[in-house]
């Protein structure tokens, strides 16, 4: 499966879909993006006049890279192409450490590195850039893939 291909299982939209494209993937990293609009519906309340990024969007975009993308290609890995519609991941828990404010219209880069998947449970290490070297947060993300229903 192509980096690509796994923006089409991601259960997160638009409004709440904060990564962009996949750039790398394997089984022990995964390198996503993300431009942050300037139209963003949390712009508007958010420090009004001089928005920054809300830390809890900073730490969901993290999240989505680097559990829910990355959960979901290790499932292919492991069960194959239809438990992507079978599972769906939520997020557990997460420590994080901010450093910079990630303004409206900036694009940044989301690094992940696999801790361990065991269970249907995956812990990453991420870390987030604007550009390639500057660093605005990082730190650990889990998540736990869950069956969905299945409707009769």
């Amino acid at each position: 499966m192509k980096p690509d291909e796994i923006l089409n299982y991601l259960p997160q939209q638009k409004p709440f879909r904060f990564v962009d494209e996949i750039i790398e993937l394997d089984e022990e990293r995964i390198v996503g993006a993300y431009t942050f609009r300037t139209d963003e519906f949390f712009y508007t309340g958010h420090f009004p006049g001089n928005p920054v990024t809300p830390g809890v969007i900073l730490t969901e975009s993290m999240a989505q890279v680097g559990v829910v993308a990355m959960g979901l290609y290790l499932l292919y890995l492991k069960e194959g192409k239809d438990a992507l519609t079978k599972w769906t991941t939520f997020f557990t828990d997460c420590q994080m450490e901010y450093y910079k404010p990630v303004l409206p219209g900036q694009k940044v880069l989301i690094k992940g590195e696999k801790k361990f998947f065991r269970r249907m449970k995956l812990q990453s290490n991420v870390k987030m850039y604007i550009g390639d070297s500057d660093l605005v947060a990082e730190g650990t993300v889990s998540g736990m893939g869950v069956l969905r229903e299945q409707e009769s």
